[in-house]
């Protein structure tokens, strides 16, 4: 029998119904549908709260409007490599190789639980390496358990299980945008550079402590993820839910036309990953490996010529291309405001000759100190984490309050990136906004797989809390 939903998208039916946490989640998300706007919506409200805050210090209408237009192409460059790391991830996991390693791990899990337990697993493991992958990956590693006749998963756990390395993880592996912008001097603003300078991986993402960080968030979630998942009766499968999990036809292309030749020949991507593994040879001989997958520019390049690699030819290697680009438009459209706003921020004072940034860094030294000051920049991410869902975008808006009260404070530059990250990781768990591709895959809605991720996020944010200001004390 079909539940019937109240005004919030809440089953109202009995028995198999969400209970507890799950049914408040729905509740949330029903309103989310419903009421939340768009991204980029919350992009442009945040340039105004700006604009509002700096006319309130007494800044000149005049000079905030041409620190909006100085910023604005600020970051040109890293919005080109953040659009790369989508594109190149969605590459390698829609090639034939990594669609036929995902059939063999939907091979491995023997029980529902266990297969959820598994697919949070893989996406998490996936992110620390590209976020896009995770998503690419998780999707189609849930939609392949989900064809075995003899595996009673739920499809809606599963979907939420795939969706963990953004909502866990991904900042604090190499998809982290805020740790590899630091370490680029290339792509790192002027208005961060003069308060932080380069901050090299190792004292972010390669931390000792960031790492023990990763490992007991990633036990604890695959643990929430395998015991919040239902069980019996109340599985519901991909046929429950209406979802075609069948496996896409493959339709084998041959050249028509002499022309066709290059285009289905493996021969010419062959020869343009050679020419690139001579140049990878180059760059560890000359820098440390540290430098070397630090630079974002050579992460996005190895990315896509192993995709490349892996599709064999340039007409499977394009047709992913093509399909990969859609994912990059919230990227390019939102990072040029985001310039802006840290433009406005920073450069733009008001009668008594500082800047907003200043006056807010100010702010979080008077309420922090060395101890205190994760917890405290760690809930204030959170909280934004929501209203501007992006991480590389969203850290060069705080970047240079957040990191001149922790130059302040004295505290470890490198462990407040760290605080971002794993703060910032946290929103996504009940945000729409980064599910939309993930859901694309499966054939859901937010709505089905939010109870899981509101689960998830009871667990975490105190877990993640007590990490930040535990750790920071070692430090």
């Amino acid at each position: 029998m079909s539940a019937v939903l109240d005004k919030n998208g809440v089953p109202q039916t009995e028995g198999d119904g969400p209970r507890g946490l799950a049914r408040l989640a729905y509740a949330f998300t029903g309103w989310a549908e419903k009421w939340f706007p768009d991204a980029f919506v919350f992009v442009i409200l945040t340039l105004f709260a700006v604009v509002l805050g700096d006319l309130a210090i007494g800044a000149s209408p005049l000079a905030i409007a041409k620190g909006f237009g100085d910023g604005f192409w600020s970051l040109i460059p890293f919005t080109m490599q953040m659009a790369m790391v989508a594109i190149a991830g969605y590459v390698v996991a829609a090639s034939p190789p990594c669609t036929r390693l995902i059939d063999r791990l939907a091979a491995v899990p023997k029980t529902g639980r266990g297969a959820i337990a598994f697919v949070a697993f893989v996406s998490m493991i996936a992110s620390l390496f590209n976020w896009a992958l995770s998503l690419v990956l998780g999707g189609l590693l849930v939609r392949a358990l989900a064809r075995r006749a003899n595996l009673k998963m739920d499809y809606r756990a599963a979907g939420a299980a795939a969706y963990l390395g953004l909502g866990a993880t991904w900042a604090l592996g190499l998809s982290s945008s805020s740790a590899m912008l630091q370490a680029n001097p290339a792509s790192l603003p002027k208005s961060i550079s003069e308060i932080s300078g380069v901050i090299p991986l190792s004292d972010t993402i390669f931390l000792p402590q960031s790492i023990l960080m990763c490992v007991i968030i990633m036990a604890c979630t695959i643990a929430v993820a395998y015991f919040s998942a239902p069980s019996g009766s109340t599985v519901k499968t991909a046929q429950d839910m209406g979802c075609d999990v069948s496996a896409d036809a493959k339709v084998e292309e041959k050249a028509g036309r002499p022309g066709d030749w290059f285009e289905f020949s493996p021969v010419l991507p062959i020869l343009v990953v050679l020419l690139a593994a001579g140049f990878i040879w180059t760059e560890f001989q000359a820098k440390s490996p540290l430098n070397v997958i630090s630079n974002l520019n050579t992460y996005n390049f190895v990315f896509l010529m192993i995709g490349l690699l892996l599709h064999r030819n340039i007409r499977s290697f394009l047709k992913a291309v093509a399909k990969a680009v859609p994912t990059t438009a919230g990227v390019l459209i939102q990072f040029p405001f985001y310039g802006a706003i840290a433009a406005i921020l920073t450069h733009v004072t008001g009668s008594d000759g500082v800047s907003i940034s200043h006056h807010i860094s100010e702010l979080f030294v008077s309420i922090a100190n060395g101890s205190t000051f994760p917890v405290v920049i760690g809930i204030y991410s959170a909280i934004l984490g929501f209203l501007v869902p992006s991480g590389g975008g969203k850290w060069i808006i705080e970047a240079p309050y957040v990191l001149q009260a922790a130059k302040d404070l004295h505290a470890h530059m490198g462990w407040a990136v760290q605080v971002y990250n794993a703060a910032e990781a946290l929103p996504n768990l009940i945000n729409p906004f980064w599910m939309l591709p993930l859901l694309g895959v499966l054939g859901l809605r937010a709505r089905d797989i939010v109870g899981f991720c509101f689960t998830q996020l009871i667990f975490n944010a105190p877990l993640v809390m007590f990490l930040l200001w535990g750790l920071a004390l070692t430090l």
